[in-house]
């Protein structure tokens, strides 16, 4: 992301980014993507490698390199790198595939900023996975990154290792399957710096820092039971009150997940009940595009951690505006103000999972009689 989503930085010292900011030159944030059995369909009678005649771009590409593009990434390709590959005719056709890829894309109005073709190296798979890490380091190392904000979309453990290897979230695909539904907003106001990234098909792994502990806690539980690959970067005036925080990771983290469903076709859209020791949470969801909410919780104490009970309907409330959601949240009975706060965030978790699923019994359809969500 080039740019926060409120403009520019107002405050110097909030950003938990900005301190290492000290040219003029603003980093870029690069979207580094796997091309075959990322972007393209490779076979499995290729030895790894997509068509060379007729590259196939996969399910979910297009709409997901838009949206990279839209949220300022740079696109960077990671061709090849994967398997041997000592076939002559392979070797003097290969770029062909590229060629081919590229000019579809193009005319979709997708550009890539830099094109990283691993050498055909005949020393085979070692060399050649030696070769794309030296090479990807050289880039990173050319280019002024904001490593922070930076992604990697692979389909093998092997690109998430190259992910880790240089420092960047990695988004780990299914070969030759969708392309993940991801998204990243960056809100910053005088009062905050928040910066979240989703991917709706992700395996719930997480990376939150918000200041918070408790809250860092109930976010973490929120992505682990949707399923939900999910990153907060917080940082605000905890020296006024938590209540700025709060809400603004709810509206962030709320436009992140709207953007990742984008036009919500072929999704489940509701989901709901999660019991939690002495707590009975109901949460129900509808993503249906109109935001409501209804909270009917008691706490018994002002907070719970290091957080204000008083906050928990006022970050569902935010988090409901921005994801455009009616949310229904009941917790029957509990005795204690611990489990009433988990068990809400892990039945809300379970609730995204099942409305933010796809429907393969109406995959492209839009679930909704007005032909509009």
């Amino acid at each position: 992301m080039s740019a926060p989503e409120d403009g520019s930085p107002q405050e110097p010292g909030l950003s938990w980014m900005r301190r290492s900011m000290k040219t003029s030159v603003t980093p870029i944030s690069v979207a580094f993507l796997d091309r075959d059995g990322t972007l393209v369909y490779e076979p499995p009678e290729r030895g790894g490698r997509a068509s060379v005649e007729t590259p196939e771009v996969l399910p979910g590409v297009i709409e997901g390199l838009e949206r990279l593009m839209e949220e300022g990434y740079r696109l960077v390709m990671i061709a090849g790198g994967e398997g041997e590959d000592t076939d002559p005719h392979r070797q003097r056709t290969g770029e062909s595939t590229q060629g081919e890829l590229v000019r579809r894309l193009r005319e979709k109005g997708i550009e890539f900023y830099q094109i990283l073709a691993c050498s055909k190296a005949p020393q085979g798979r070692s060399r050649r996975r030696e070769d794309c890490i030296a090479m990807v380091q050289r880039f990173v190392g050319q280019e002024k990154i904001d490593l922070d904000r930076s992604i990697l979309v692979g389909d093998r453990e092997t690109d998430m290792g190259l992910a880790r290897h240089i420092g960047v979230w990695g988004i780990h695909g299914a070969t030759n399957g969708r392309f993940p539904r991801m998204a990243s907003v960056w809100r910053v106001t005088r009062e905050t710096d928040v910066f979240v990234q989703c991917n709706l098909d992700g395996k719930g792994v997480s990376q939150i820092e918000t200041g918070l502990k408790f809250f860092s806690h109930m976010l973490e539980q929120l992505s682990r039971h949707a399923l939900i690959d999910l990153r907060v970067k917080a940082t605000g005036d905890l020296d006024v009150d938590e209540h700025h925080l709060i809400e603004d990771v709810g509206l962030t983290l709320g436009q992140a997940l709207s953007r990742a469903l984008g036009m919500r076709k072929g999704i489940m859209r509701y989901g709901f009940l999660l019991p939690m020791d002495d707590a009975l949470a109901e949460v129900a969801v509808d993503l249906g595009g109109r935001s409501y909410l209804v909270f009917d919780c008691d706490f018994e104490r002002e907070r719970v951690g290091d957080v204000p009970t008083e906050m928990v309907e006022h970050f569902f409330r935010s988090f409901s505006d921005t994801l455009k959601a009616n949310i229904h949240i009941n917790v029957r009975y509990s005795r204690n103000e611990h489990h009433k706060m988990e068990a809400i965030f892990k039945a809300l978790g379970r609730a995204l999972r099942m409305a933010c699923e796809a429907d393969s019994r109406s995959e492209g359809v839009l679930p909704s009689t007005k032909g509009i969500l």
